[in-house]
């Protein structure tokens, strides 16, 4: 459930239309779907010997300190915590309150409830940014109050959308207003045809919305029997994941012909008004509401679980590494990245941050895999519990493509991919404080 939880969230209901105007034919949309599920799913193959075999609070931050060493370590939790982790908990908690004020008119939430000047700056506080916070603050609290809880909630709000998604599938095809013809309709003419470069920024927004099967592994230290559950909790959450993607699709296709659904800026909306009424994209708002409260409850029980593991390396604020006495929670962590969090959604900045961190998370993700070739090498003896199939290949496989996608990021979107590295450069002068620190300690 927290592979399901930390990947479908509300992208998976606005991505589809995405894929379509840049690869106008909905069979080869589709076949790239099922690409960059296989994409996922073989990092999850690789990631998973690397989770049997150090089944501890950190996951891919663990990873890279035991492949490459602490400073590539550092930096990938330096701009995890920055940017990608934070600001992308900032952006699902927006994505709930919008789509919770979609489903109930009366809460207005571009209504400004606040607005200053500070300092030349313009604040404006919206409800929408006040009900982020809110979700923010709830989770915070239930994962601060014990992981059997946190696990508890995550579980019931996973489990209610696959079920939600379920029924809506059903419903959809047994009863909706659609057509099967809508999959063999290819661009119009004068429609821009199949390219490799509108395959390539398909993928882009495809492998983000796959992005978050990685939490598994950052809580991998609290996970019953993590040598034999977190490998297989990995793939077969992944292959889950991607069952339901295609589903989602094959319903947004067969209730609107693929240019109709490419040009919608709600596609869930337009899709379920389609099939059924206007009135039912109310529910479906609800729906989606609820997928982005079960995200955003994903990466705070994961994201402080990084942080506190680096604080155990000396790499880190000395207090991020406390643990309750009596809940045994990262409370310091938990807080930290709650407040950093709020600040972001109250500012409007957390989408300027996320976009860098695209790049490195492409990027991260290689380095990720690369692990596995790199720790065969360096501590054969290690034991792995499990073993990734089809080594060396399927990671030099993975590697080469994810290389692929990090110069394609970088020539595509310069701006962003360089502030990514900018940013993670501004993290080096704290690491050479912090590791000084840990050099003189008795």
């Amino acid at each position: 459930m927290i592979v399901v939880g930390g990947t479908v969230g509300s992208s998976i209901f606005i991505v589809p239309a995405d894929v379509l105007r840049s690869v106008p034919d909905p069979r080869f949309a589709l076949m790239l779907w099922c690409l960059a599920g296989g994409f996922t799913l073989m990092a999850g193959i690789a990631c998973a010997e690397l989770g049997a075999m150090f089944p501890e609070a950190g996951g891919q931050y663990v990873f890279i300190r035991e492949a490459y060493g602490r400073l590539p370590a550092f930096l990938y939790g330096w701009v995890l915590f920055t940017a990608g982790n934070s600001a992308a908990l900032a952006a699902m908690a927006i994505a709930c309150a919008i789509f919770l004020g979609q489903a109930l008119p009366g809460l207005d939430t571009a209504h400004v409830v606040v607005s200053r000047s500070i300092f030349g700056f313009q604040l404006a506080i919206t409800r929408e940014s006040l009900i982020a916070v809110g979700v923010i603050v709830l989770l915070t609290v239930v994962n601060l109050r014990s992981v059997k809880s946190a696990a508890l909630l995550q579980n019931s709000t996973a489990m209610a959308y696959l079920a939600a998604i379920a029924a809506i599938v059903v419903l959809s095809l047994l009863y909706g207003h659609g057509s099967w013809s809508h999959f063999t309709i290819g661009p119009k003419s004068g429609t821009a045809g199949i390219s490799l470069k509108g395959a390539g920024i398909a993928m882009i927004a495809l492998l983000w919305t796959f992005d978050g099967w990685e939490f598994l592994s950052w809580v991998g230290g609290e996970i019953k029997n993590p040598r034999r559950n977190l490998p297989w909790a990995l793939i077969l959450g992944i292959v889950l994941i991607v069952l339901t993607y295609l589903l989602v699709n094959v319903v947004f296709l067969y209730a609107l012909p693929p240019d109709r659904l490419s040009l919608a800026s709600a596609p869930s909306d337009a899709a379920m008004a389609a099939l059924f009424s206007q009135n039912v994209g109310r529910w479906i708002s609800l729906f989606i509401a609820v997928i982005s409260f079960g995200a955003v409850s994903v990466v705070t029980l994961a994201g402080a679980r990084i942080y506190y593991s680096m604080a155990n390396d000396g790499l880190f604020f000395r207090a991020m590494k406390r643990v309750h006495p009596r809940w045994h929670t990262p409370t310091t962590s938990l807080l930290v990245q709650g407040a950093w969090v709020c600040i972001l959604v109250l500012s409007s900045r957390y989408d300027q941050l996320y976009t860098c961190f695209i790049f490195m998370m492409t990027l991260t993700y290689a380095l990720t895999i690369g692990a596995v070739l790199v720790l065969r090498r360096t501590q054969p003896d290690k034991p792995r519990p499990y073993r990734c199939p089809g080594y060396p290949w399927l990671p030099i496989l993975y590697i080469l493509g994810a290389g692929g996608f990090v110069v394609s990021t970088l020539l595509g979107r310069p701006r962003e991919s360089l502030a990514g590295l900018a940013l993670a450069a501004l993290g080096i002068p704290l690491y050479l404080h912090w590791q000084s620190r840990v050099a003189v300690r008795p």
